[in-house]
């Protein structure tokens, strides 16, 4: 897609759309299950007070708990894919408003299982937990009663149930005015054509040659931050203030702490990516001075941090030939892996292009009797958008094999081992462009320069992301006020630690916490720093190890949600319980940097 101006939805020709009809064919069909789900809440109410009664009452409560919840996910992920299509579109805006609420009702109606499930004897729950017709359940099971101390009374979790609305509002009003309500404005683009700046097109203006219109598109970015900057500062804030509010109620010592619980990680894993990554900067700030000095700079700042310091490089990739590199590059992973991600992709997996008023980013999402979609914003002259498709298929592959190899009630993974599997790709794309370039030193450099970026995003950026996470939390749990300038100010102080003096801190990238959507969805940002760390140490071990290799790793992926994350990894053969695979993945990026270096010095 071309042009100057962002087309509206209804431009978008249908093969450039994903196909949603495996879901429903119309909204029609939505409507009915609507209304189906709708009657089928009250049978909640015939296992109240019954479900320890008998195995008979016990797995029929759960089967019939599990059967509505997927329907629902199935209503609910409709619902939330046309929405993104369109933030502006109001009939289905309020098509994902009712099916959130619809999920708020459930949970209210269901919100007395896990209460009961917990009151059982032990003897009891040890019983009917070996009983051989209730196999499939027992992972799921035994998170459930892991919470036993964090669950409150009947009436209580009730109560709370009905708050889950109400507790998404700093998410949405965030997510409205940054998609929908907030402009950027025009510029002219390199060859003098005006052009709309957005969301989707930033990141090209951030690779553009030409420092002035870098600068130029950086600084108008932010201008609309700074013009709503303490709006989107109070929506945060309150955000945070949420995440402390069911923290506290759920008895637990920390946000963090109620955070990681779900996952079985322990606060030691977090910290350790910390101290890893802060005591390891030194490959960081030599790549930072090495792009300022080829680039000529007397100055480095963000908006020359991701420009290809390979100036002669014309990038240009349609979206049918960014399909046909990413199976390429994932062969190592067999024929079955790539038929099929290939079908999809080409097929009605992918929403591609961005237009009006769609949704910014990219995704991977779906349930489980959907195709695992994809919505992307892609850009045939950036080179991200490429990453970004292998890396939205390497989550859309997890889920094909988790459906293929799990019960609905095991198949949803969590986003710690997500991230592997889609930084997993990016690793054998890049591995894979540098052996097709090998006798090429300008696209050797070029494609390092690009891997290294990825990395200094993914493990350094987002754990200095983690950290400031983990210090809002504190201050609000310390009763301390989160204010604009309170967040802007810790925000301005890791950049300082995690690239200062190596690049100079304009005053407004302090105001860069308040446009990252996933501070909205507490402690989630250290995954994508412990993922690479892990796909790394993956990719590592599938080339040194061959076909047991491959076949561990597609079991992994099949593993889906049957297991706790960190014990997945371990089945994998990486132990992010230790500081290793973080130490080996900086490791890994230092190298990077002297092959850069060194490519360097054969173009002279």
């Amino acid at each position: 897609m071309g042009g100057g101006r962002i087309p509206e939805r209804k431009e978008i020709p249908a093969a450039d759309r994903w196909d949603l009809s495996p879901l429903f064919r119309n909204d029609a069909e939505w409507e009915a299950l609507f209304s189906d789900i709708e009657k089928r809440m009250d049978g909640y109410a015939t296992f109240r007070g019954r479900i320890g009664g008998s195995l008979d009452a016990f797995r029929d409560a759960i089967g019939f708990d599990l059967g509505v919840s997927r329907k629902a996910e199935r209503l609910y992920t409709y619902a939330h894919l046309r929405s993104d299509e369109d933030k502006t579109d109001q009939f289905f805006l309020a098509m994902h408003d009712r099916a959130v609420n619809l999920l708020t009702r459930i949970s209210e109606a269901s919100s007395f299982m896990s209460p009961e499930i917990q009151a059982i004897p032990d003897e009891k729950m040890t019983a009917f937990l070996d009983d051989p017709s209730m196999l499939d359940y027992r992972f799921h099971l035994q998170s459930i009663l892991r919470y036993k101390p964090h669950t409150l009374p009947e009436e209580i979790e009730m109560i709370l149930a009905m708050s889950g609305e109400v507790a998404q509002a700093p998410s949405q009003i965030f997510g409205q005015l940054d998609n929908a309500d907030m402009k950027f404005g025009e510029l002219e683009d390199g060859s003098g054509k005006r052009v709309e700046l957005s969301h989707g097109n930033f990141s090209s203006f951030l690779i553009n040659p030409s420092r002035e219109l870098r600068e130029k598109a950086f600084f108008q970015y932010y201008a609309s931050y700074e013009a709503h900057k303490n709006t989107i500062a109070a929506s945060l804030s309150h955000s945070i203030k949420k995440d402390h509010f069911y923290s506290r109620v759920r008895k637990f010592e920390s946000c963090r702490r109620a955070a990681l619980f779900s996952d079985d990680v322990s606060d030691e894993v977090y910290d350790s990516l910390l101290e890893s990554v802060k005591k390891n900067l030194a490959p960081l700030f030599r790549y930072l001075g090495f792009r300022k000095k080829v680039l000529g700079l007397d100055e480095l700042h963000f908006y020359d941090t991701y420009v290809p310091i390979i100036g002669d490089v014309d990038f240009k990739m349609p979206y049918g030939e960014a399909v046909r590199v990413c199976v390429s590059a994932l062969r190592p992973l067999g024929e079955e892996y790539c038929g099929v991600l290939e079908e999809g992709l080409l097929g009605g997996w992918v929403d591609r292009y961005e237009n009006r008023g769609k949704r910014s980013g990219a995704y991977s999402s779906g349930c489980y009797d959907s195709p695992p979609y994809i919505l992307m914003n892609y850009r045939e002259d950036n080179i991200n958008s490429l990453y970004t498709l292998i890396h939205e298929a390497g989550h859309s592959m997890h889920s094909y094999y988790s459906k293929k190899n799990q019960p609905f009630v095991n198949a949803d993974y969590t986003i710690f081992v997500a991230e592997v599997a889609s930084t997993f790709n990016e690793v054998l794309l890049s591995r894979h462009l540098l052996d097709l370039y090998r006798d090429d030193p300008g696209m050797t450099a070029y494609i390092l320069n690009r891997e290294i970026d990825d990395i200094r995003g993914t493990l350094f950026r987002q754990t200095m992301f983690a950290e400031f996470e983990k210090i809002i939390h504190g201050i609000v749990e310390e009763n301390g006020p989160l204010t604009l300038e309170t967040l802007t100010g810790a925000y301005g102080s890791l950049l300082e630690t995690y690239f200062g003096g190596s690049m100079v801190i304009d005053e407004v990238l302090k105001l860069e916490c308040l446009r990252i959507p996933h501070f909205y969805s507490d402690f989630y940002v250290y995954k994508y720093a412990t993922g690479i760390s892990a796909a790394i140490a993956l990719s590592e071990k599938l080339f040194s190890g061959g076909e047991p290799a491959r076949k561990s790793y597609l079991g992994f992926l099949g593993l889906g949600g049957s297991m706790f994350p960190i014990d997945e990894l371990v089945r994998a053969g990486v132990d992010m319980r230790t500081p290793a695979p973080v130490d080996n993945a900086i490791g890994h990026f230092s190298g990077l940097v002297d092959s850069l270096i060194g490519a360097f010095e054969k173009m002279k």
